[in-house]
């Protein structure tokens, strides 16, 4: 259920993402950069740590604020909501409910005031998808566990300094807390795509890379928990920048039918652009509709990985089409960089790959049905 308080945050962001946000997006996608001094902004106005409880320097909010959050930065910026996404959600979420008191102390203050960027270890060059195959070894030696491997495709593997890696010890799936000054760990030069291009991602590589023993995080073999655990409100995350594009272009595709004028009349009249306007109105309807009523049920003790995955599966999708119709609507311009449809376009495609896979999802929810 959205309450005031969820509406004085959507206040809050849509104003915060209209006057700082909206202005730069356009030149960190073209430079392929992320802004880590905005996002050092948002942790001055307590957005970082929006799931993490009062006492402990967070908002106390839960997964409908969250889903607020980046629905209404994604509106402005997909790429650098992406960025975000990774260090508020993607670390600092997983870390604060799998880490101990004194890893609170030691890292909680600089990564939610954004002083710090962090990011999170999982996809493999050989493993994507199935997580559970991952080869990036640990070992321990003494009072340091020792790492090797590779992760890739990391968001803001680029510029964070701390990172949550998940190893196999002993066959068993692992979480560790990695800096970047830990020796035996570097990571790749940046890695160019073809969307959300203001977030960076590179690959992270470990050699012989040692972490003291009290960066374990959690306990061993518990990297599963803390996975699976964190999954569901980073697809809702990551369903909540879908909707949040898809209210773009559909506010785009809108304002441009009403002010473009063929055949002697505006083109909204037409019967084909009605019918690109109408179905992606329902589209994004049925997207925040869905999004919220399971954002409504998750939380650090409560599951429902049908839902985050039914959410993620159908936003992912819609936006992308949502965006493909506004494109159309708009024609050649459309297509060129003014109006920014074909950047929310590019940046929509991810969605269907990152968080889970559209066949992840299918399958993930096939499994859960089919078992009752």
């Amino acid at each position: 259920m959205v309450s005031e308080e969820h509406e004085l945050i959507r206040q809050t962001v849509r104003q915060l993402a209209q006057t700082r946000v909206e202005p730069q997006a356009m030149e960190h996608d073209e430079s392929g950069t992320f802004n880590t001094a905005l996002l050092r902004e948002l942790g001055g106005m307590g957005l970082i740590g929006i799931t993490v409880p009062e006492a402990d320097g967070g908002a106390g909010l839960d997964a409908t604020a969250s889903v607020i959050v980046h629905e209404e930065l994604a509106y402005c910026d997909p790429g650098f909501t992406l960025g975000y996404l990774a260090h508020a959600l993607l670390f600092v979420n997983n870390f604060y409910w799998a880490g101990s008191a004194a890893q609170h102390e030691r890292y909680l203050p600089r990564v939610l005031s954004g002083e710090t960027v962090g990011a999170m270890g999982m996809t493999e060059p050989a493993v994507g998808t199935d997580v559970l195959g991952l080869q990036t070894t640990a070992r321990r030696d003494r009072d340091f566990y020792v790492l090797n491997g590779r992760k890739t495709f990391i968001t803001n593997g680029p510029e964070a300094d701390i990172f949550l890696v998940y190893a196999k010890l002993d066959e068993r799936i692992t979480t560790f807390v990695v800096e970047r000054a830990f020796p035996g760990f570097s990571t790749s030069p940046k890695i160019a795509k073809v969307g959300m291009r203001a977030s960076t991602m590179s690959e992270l590589i470990f050699e012989d890379c040692r972490v003291p023993v009290d960066n374990l995080l959690g306990t061993e073999g518990g990297g599963i928990t803390n996975m699976m655990r964190n999954l569901e409100i980073e697809r809702l995350g990551l369903a909540a920048m879908s909707l949040g594009i898809a209210r773009r272009c559909l506010d785009a595709m809108v304002r441009y039918a009403q002010e473009r004028r063929t055949f002697g009349k505006p083109l909204a009249e037409h019967g084909q652009i009605q019918r690109y306007i109408g179905d992606s109105f329902a589209k994004t309807e049925a997207m925040r509709a869905l999004i919220y009523n399971v954002a409504a049920s998750v939380g650090p003790k409560q599951r429902n990985r049908l839902g985050t995955d039914a959410a993620k599966l159908f936003a992912s999708t819609a936006a992308k089409e949502v965006a493909d119709a506004s494109i159309q609507v708009l024609g050649g311009y459309g297509y060129c960089s003014e109006y920014r449809v074909e950047q929310f376009w590019r940046d929509a495609k991810l969605m269907e790959i990152g968080g889970g896979t559209l066949e992840a999802h299918q399958k993930n929810i096939t499994r859960d049905l089919t078992r009752g």
